[in-house]
């Protein structure tokens, strides 16, 4: 099949290519995202008479069938696309004809895929962000139930003052709530939609940015149409907020691993979450804090895998920037398991 970029090229591939080149194994989970954008981008097409309004209420009834498909798994996504992007516009233009062609009009994948991502980041911050409030709210409830249980104060892991147990947790719930202020401050500086730079220099069609940049929640449009396509500032800040998240959450596994060994006997960690040995019948383990401190190391990982990937990139868009996602993917997951 030809491809839709081909151009100068016959959009023929070697098959080794296309699956090197391809993406849908991983940006598949923004399908919500990427219908979500395309209704808006319909809209504001037919707003302003760019296409008639006939076709974009077609292509928005196309849309929302071909969501509640994938919702409820009747439509699969075809793991031979290139891409979340083609897949849904190609069984669009499958099931409504050449007016679902019509919604690539004064659009690019390069501002597709970046306004996707600050879609999907946005929803899922948020759910990091109320995870983040129940642990907190947790440690809370800890600390006042044992605000008056001394223990050992610790400096040089060598005993040093005394301190209650509920001054030891309280210290961690101003951690996590230090991250949720850095994650809402990461997400107001996100919150400008790049719809509508194309691949790089914007386009010659009367489009509304300001208006779908509206339907979609952002502040405003981003003001250069270069920095909209190739910004990903708003992934490496996301993951380095991440990254302290998961490193309160190491040094609070750290604590929970040491208090509950038999050298210090402080607290017991419940049975539902350690595990036992297969022949150390004696033995209760806390695989669970050591895991999340384990994956503290991964989450790093992930940050300095997308900052060495932009280090060296000229303006705008380069295929190098399809490693970002893998990385923000890996991390956003791992941090919600952690929580």
């Amino acid at each position: 099949m030809k491809k839709m970029w081909a151009g100068r090229t016959s959009g023929k591939t070697d098959q080794i290519a296309d699956d090197f080149n391809s993406s849908i194994r991983f940006d598949q989970r923004m399908y919500l995202e990427d219908i979500a954008g395309s209704i808006a981008h319909a809209k504001m097409l037919a707003k302003q008479g760019i296409i008639p309004e006939e076709a974009s209420g077609k292509i928005i009834a196309g849309l929302e069938g071909i969501l509640a498909d994938l919702n409820s798994g009747k439509l699969e996504i075809d793991p031979a696309a290139e891409d979340i992007h083609m897949f849904i516009e190609e069984t669009l233009t499958d099931r409504i004809g050449q007016d679902g062609k019509m919604l690539h009009t004064a659009r690019s994948r390069n501002d597709q895929v970046a306004l996707d991502i600050r879609l999907y980041m946005r929803e899922e911050n948020g759910q990091i962000k109320q995870l983040l409030k129940d642990l907190v709210a947790a440690l809370c409830d800890q600390a006042e139930k044992y605000k008056a249980s001394l223990m050992p104060g610790y400096t040089h892991l060598q005993r040093a003052q005394p301190v209650t147990f509920g001054h030891q947790l309280m210290a961690y719930a101003y951690m996590f709530m230090r991250d949720l202020d850095r994650l809402g401050q990461m997400e107001e500086r996100m919150n400008y939609s790049p719809i509508g730079s194309c691949a790089l220099a914007g386009t010659t069609y009367p489009i509304d940015r300001v208006y779908e940049a509206e339907l979609l929640g952002f502040k405003a449009p981003v003001a250069n149409s270069l920095d909209g396509v190739s910004d990903r500032d708003h992934v490496v800040e996301d993951l380095s907020d991440l990254a302290l998240v998961m490193m309160h959450l190491s040094r609070l596994s750290e604590e929970l691993i040491l208090w509950s060994s038999w050298e210090f006997h402080f607290v017991r960690l419940a049975d539902a979450y350690t595990t036992g040995s297969s022949i150390m019948p004696q033995k209760k383990n806390p695989d669970m804090a050591e895991l999340a401190r384990g994956k503290t190391g991964r989450v790093y990982g992930d940050l300095m895998a997308i900052l060495t990937t932009l280090k060296g990139l000229p303006l705008a868009y380069n295929k190098d920037m399809q490693e970002d996602k893998e990385a923000l993917f890996d991390a956003i997951d791992n941090v919600e398991l952690c929580l």
